[in-house]
């Protein structure tokens, strides 16, 4: 897999701009009622890294990292500062935050969610890439200790038990993540006159599946 499991400088993604995208087919029938589909089952996030570089030696720094990844060839981590935590941004990741699985008796293996909701509707988002160490993991209230209860791998976002959740205990879970992107260009035009002069370069950052 083309990804680097390294984060993009969390002082240089803080300010940028972006958000999630999402792929929407709109109809216009002739009597002019509407169908709407989407191809998408998840959304797609977008960021603009070069808005929040401040000095040259951020830009120096952006400019060894897209080297390092070979422009567009290798992912990597990204922290979204709006959407980096289970729970409330002013919070800590708690492990009652996030209700992932309900137990069978049987599986041992879950994949980290985030559910997003507005009144009666939600919307399920895979975390593949959660922070390593922030992960608590909670069973029908109690909470669990990593290493003696579960593991993470924080490149997929799968917690394992070491012992089945029992059929109908509720599985929570807190956690900080990052969204794994590419750089989606292959150029940066970068110039000392003109970034000295408040213009900074426009890097945009696309959201990958992995």
């Amino acid at each position: 897999m083309n990804f680097h499991d390294v984060r993009f400088p969390p002082n240089l993604s803080f300010g940028s701009i972006g958000g999630p995208e999402r792929r929407t087919e709109v109809v216009t029938l002739a009597n002019g009622f509407e169908e709407r589909n989407t191809p998408w089952a998840h959304s797609r996030r977008r960021y603009d890294a070069g808005v929040s570089m401040r000095s040259l030696d951020d830009l120096e720094t952006l400019v060894a990292f897209f080297e390092a990844r070979r422009g567009q060839l290798f992912g990597f981590r990204w922290k979204d500062w709006a959407d980096f935590k289970s729970g409330l941004p002013s919070q800590e990741a708690a492990y009652q935050d996030q209700l992932i699985a309900v137990g069978d008796g049987e599986t041992t293996a879950f994949q980290l969610v985030k559910t997003y909701r507005s009144g009666d509707f939600t919307y399920t988002r895979p975390v593949q890439k959660p922070v390593a160490g922030t992960v608590k993991l909670g069973l029908h209230g109690d909470a669990l200790v990593e290493t003696v209860h579960y593991e993470v791998d924080s490149m997929t976002g799968i917690v394992t038990l070491q012992t089945a959740p029992a059929e109908g205990a509720e599985l929570t879970a807190g956690f900080e993540f990052d969204v794994p992107v590419r750089f989606d260009t292959d150029r940066i035009a970068t110039s000392v006159a003109s970034f000295k002069a408040g213009d900074v370069p426009s890097v945009p950052v696309v959201e990958v599946r992995v």
